[in-house]
């Protein structure tokens, strides 16, 4: 529930994520989640290892981006994992089913996606 993920460039090059959500409700305490991620295809940049605890670490594929960044996609390679993030707390319907649609197209199964909702 109101969970956010926040991407910030290291000075190393790896990236620091950090994951959090609420607690059972939005008066809930904060959890979260701290790993770094690296690029493991320099030429797309788009392929990624992120882990939260050494020496583990799995495949984090941006599969789509927004025109401006306001989405993205995030798959792996087994197609067993998915994540769609947005910038905004709220996506507009025709956008995210258009999404749907393309990773559907991509035999991607859409069907386990939960919508989270956001404060």
């Amino acid at each position: 529930m109101g969970s956010k993920a926040t991407y910030t460039l290291r000075d190393d090059g790896k990236i620091t994520v950090l994951n959090e959500c609420y607690d059972k409700s939005f008066s809930g305490k904060i959890r979260s989640a701290k790993g770094k991620a690296w690029v493991v295809d320099k030429e797309s940049n788009a392929k990624l290892k992120v882990s939260f605890f050494w020496p583990f670490a799995g495949d984090y594929w941006i599969i789509d981006l927004g025109k401006n960044y306001e989405y993205s996609i995030i798959g792996h390679p087994s197609r067993e994992y998915l994540w769609i993030l947005s910038r905004t707390r709220k996506m507009e319907g025709e956008l995210y089913e258009a999404i749907l649609s393309r990773l559907k197209d991509n035999q991607y199964n859409t069907s386990n996606l939960i919508k989270t909702d956001q404060p």
